[in-house]
Formats: C-alpha cells, sequence, structure tokens
C-alpha cells in the first residue's frame, strides 16, 4: 500500500517540493534506517510524528529521548534533529506528515509555542488517540488522488492537531505543566502577532504590548526560534503572503498593501530575498503543482 515509501534519511534531507506529504513507516523500513547513516540535520517543513507501534530514539532540542509507541513528535521547521525509529516486539508503525508553514497558516505559529521545549509527548491509547490513525489514512488517501482536493487535506490536518491538542490537554493540564516565563511571553507574542502582523508594526510595538524591552523581547525569540523578533514578523507575513497568493487571485501589489507594505518592489524584493522567488514565480510555479 505505501510503495512510495524512501529512504528516510534521504527524505529528511531533501526539500519538499509540495505542501504536504504522508507516508507511514513500518517495520521494512525501521530495518532500512537502521542500516544507514543518519546524522542530526534540519528541514524547512513541520514535521508531525505520530507513533501508533514501536518505539523512538529522537535527538531534538540538543537532547536525545526515548519512547514507547503511542506517542506525538513535532519537529519545527529548522531545528536540528536525528529521527531513529525502532522495532518493539517485532513492531512498528508511525505516520509522517510534512507540510510546508503556509499549509495551514493560521495554526503552525501556535504550534510553535505547543512544542517548544516538549517536542516528543507520551499519549495514551484513550478513544481520542484510537481515532487519529483514521484521520491519516484520510489525509494519505486524499493525497493520493490524481487531483488532491488541498481544502479538505488542510481541514483533516487541522483536526488532526486539534485532536491532539484535546489529548495532550487531558494529560497534561496546563496548571500542571511549568512553563518558563519565556515560553509564557513568547505564547502571548505569537498571540499578539497573529491579530496585527498585517499592520505595519516594528519590534517596540509588540515589546510594549507585553510590557518588555524591545532588547529582552529579541531575547527570548532568539532562544526559542533563533530568529529575532522582526525576522519572525517577515516570516508570519510571508506565510500568509504565500496563502494568499495560492488561494486568490489578488494581484501582488494589492496582497502587499494587504500585509503593510505600501511599494510592491519592496514587498516583492522582501518575498524574493526569503523565499528564492518573486511572489509571481512562486504563484505561477505553485499553480503549475496545482494542476
Amino acid at each position: 500500500m505505501y510503495s512510495h515509501i524512501r529512504n528516510y534519511d534521504c527524505l529528511l534531507l531533501a526539500t519538499m517540493n509540495k505542501f504536504i506529504d504522508i507516508f507511514k513507516l513500518t517495520e521494512a523500513e525501521v530495518r532500512k534506517i537502521e542500516a544507514s547513516d543518519n546524522e542530526p540535520h534540519q528541514h524547512d517543513y513541520e514535521e508531525l510524528l505520530i507513533g501508533i507501534e514501536g518505539a523512538l530514539d529522537h535527538f531534538i532540542d540538543f537532547e536525545s529521548q526515548k519512547m514507547s509507541a503511542p506517542f506525538i513528535s513535532f519537529v519545527t521547521k529548522g531545528k536540528v534533529h536525528r529521527v531513529m525509529p525502532k522495532l518493539k516486539d517485532g513492531k512498528c508503525s508511525i505516520w509522517v506528515l510534512r507540510f510546508k508553514s503556509e499549509f495551514i497558516p493560521e495554526t503552525t505559529f501556535q504550534l510553535y509555542s505547543y512544542y517548544h521545549g516538549r517536542a516528543n509527548v507520551k499519549m495514551e491509547l484513550s478513544g481520542c488517540f484510537e481515532r487519529i490513525p483514521n484521520l491519516c489514512e484520510m489525509i494519505y488517501g486524499e493525497s493520493q488522488q490524481p487531483e488532491p482536493d488541498y481544502a479538505v487535506i488542510q481541514h483533516l490536518l487541522s483536526a488532526l492537531f486539534n485532536m491532539i491538542e484535546t489529548e495532550r490537554k487531558k494529560l497534561y493540564p496546563e496548571e500542571e505543566i511549568i512553563e518558563k516565563t519565556q515560553n509564557t511571553t513568547f505564547r502571548n507574542f505569537l498571540k499578539i502577532l497573529e491579530e496585527n502582523f498585517r499592520r505595519p508594526e516594528g519590534v517596540e510595538f509588540y515589546a510594549e504590548k507585553l510590557f518588555m524591552s524591545s532588547r529582552n523581547l529579541n531575547l527570548i525569540c532568539q532562544n526559542i526560534l533563533n530568529q529575532s523578533v522582526s525576522e519572525i514578523i517577515e516570516t508570519r507575513k510571508l506565510i500568509e503572503a504565500k496563502n494568499l497568493l495560492i488561494t486568490t487571485d489578488k494581484t501582488v501589489a494589492e496582497i502587499g498593501f494587504e500585509l503593510g507594505y505600501q511599494e510592491k518592489s519592496y514587498f516583492t524584493r522582501v518575498f524574493k530575498k526569503k523565499s528564492g522567488q518573486t511572489p509571481s514565480e512562486f504563484r505561477e510555479m505553485t499553480r503549475q503543482q496545482l494542476v
């Protein structure tokens, strides 16, 4: 059924040329991975691992953690990590979902704060978690259609994260999770950013909203995402720009203006610097992929 599975390490090192990829690691793939080189690396997409059976040896946030299924592991774009799936009782079944940040832009940044410092989450075989593989099967089935309906996949992926978050909150109630002040501040920053990123506001605006100095807010963002506040703001704008280029017929100038850029040329320059393509080139390439 999953004949398209390739060497996991090669997949990790490759650049994804589509919005989402989903596959399942089973016993045969695990044996191949164990026999191959698998060095710590980073990638330009988000990755979700859902362990149904088997185990995982995961190096992330400069620590190694071993977990037996059921588990969830979320790897944000740019994080250095290494995944080593393992057999347990001779079995392994791990769903792997990889997607571009702009695929579910309203959710991605929330995930950064949810999973910072706790990328690996041990789960329980409850009624909720037992339904998660069904959602994975639905996403996989739609993605394999000759003309996948990406709107359907977006809704299914969002529903998947909602189910995971519901289960995580049951197992780890917020009042029982000891969060560092930095994590709380960062989460509040992302919430304010989500409400204001379309406006032409800078670092000082967000620092004032959080009753702190720009310097301290920058330090927190550097510690968590290795990006400055300005870089995170631009990244959020870029994610939304890509989303609008994909889903609307608005002109490049209209999209730039909607995101706080007064001049089309400046918006185009920023977009190309961050993505390697102009907005028009990105739109054309994307539409060709979706045909």
